[in-house]
């Protein structure tokens, strides 16, 4: 690998390990969008493996997000909690039923989320 394929991959190393906590989240929710994305995609071009591969991935991000909850925080946290349970339970649909927009709403209700975050960013 040459020094101009690498950079890319230095850039965002470093953008990750300098980040703040709360850039960390907007980060997370920015990658779950793409995911998401991706995957709608796939359901409609009925390319299972894809569809496969992409839910698991924005998935993983999702279980993350709701793992580092402080559900001892309050109200917020548990209200996010709710959201991240929501979640996970549409893409579930929308897997079976292949319904790119169930997993389209998701991302709708995320990039929400991720708004706010980033505005406090």
């Amino acid at each position: 690998m040459n020094a101009y394929a690498a950079a890319p991959n230095t850039y965002q190393q470093s953008a990750v390990l300098t980040a703040t906590p709360e850039r960390l989240v907007v980060m997370l929710y920015d990658g779950m969008h793409r995911f998401l994305f991706q995957a709608a995609a796939a359901m409609r071009e009925r390319d299972i493996p894809a569809v496969h591969n992409k839910l698991r991935s924005a998935e993983a991000i999702l279980a993350h997000l709701q793992s580092t909850l402080d559900l001892e925080q309050g109200e917020i946290a548990q209200n996010l909690l709710s959201i991240y349970l929501f979640c996970r339970r549409h893409l579930n649909e929308a897997r079976v039923g292949l319904d790119a927009t169930k997993v389209e709403e998701v991302d709708r209700l995320l990039s929400t989320l991720r708004d706010a975050w980033a505005q406090i960013c």
